[in-house]
């Protein structure tokens, strides 16, 4: 991103007075350090805590979270659905539009962020994921993708190692041509 979107981030972060964990990560911004204004720092310091790295898997699984802003990445998209944590999608290339959608229009656990981020838009999509009833209905719909997925990972009987095994059975047993 650009150091003026991170800003813009920033201030709708802020201005939408919800408690968060900001991961900034020192390469996030094009060409430059990334970097917020001390004014942004100082009006969140009672609400908020920057860091340059977290375990992302253990916070989505925290009780606390109650959204995800994301550029919806394969694993973090995984990591969001079994923490059962609803998303704010950014995405930029590869297979984040294709998550970004499944997320949003199919599964109906996320918002996407759509054109130039704006404070005044990102204040909106927090309030609206925290507060409104679109947000609720996404913590639900998000709460039942994670009961999916642990069912998909949950011992011999699960989708996930039911077509594992499928698969490794199918290439040990296929006729090899050499």
């Amino acid at each position: 991103m650009t150091q003026t979107q991170l800003i813009e981030f920033a201030w709708g972060l802020a201005n939408s007075k919800k408690t968060f964990l900001g991961v900034i990560r020192p390469n996030i911004v094009r060409e430059a350090s990334a970097v917020v204004p001390a004014e942004f720092v100082e009006e969140t310091r009672e609400r908020s805590m920057l860091v340059s790295w977290c375990p992302q898997d253990q916070v989505l699984s925290h009780p606390a979270i109650g959204g995800f802003l994301t550029h919806s990445g394969w694993n973090s998209t995984v990591e969001s659905v079994c923490g059962g944590v609803p998303m704010i999608c950014w995405p930029f290339f590869a297979e984040q539009q294709t998550n970004c959608r499944y997320c949003c229009k199919d599964w109906g656990i996320g918002m996407e962020i759509e054109g130039d981020p704006k404070r005044d838009y990102i204040e909106e999509l927090v309030r609206k994921l925290m507060e409104g009833e679109e947000g609720k209905e996404m913590k639900k719909k998000a709460l039942e993708w994670k009961m999916l997925a642990m069912e998909a990972v949950t011992g011999p009987e699960g989708s996930s190692f039911v077509n594992l095994d499928k698969m490794v059975n199918q290439v040990l047993l296929a006729p090899r041509k050499y």
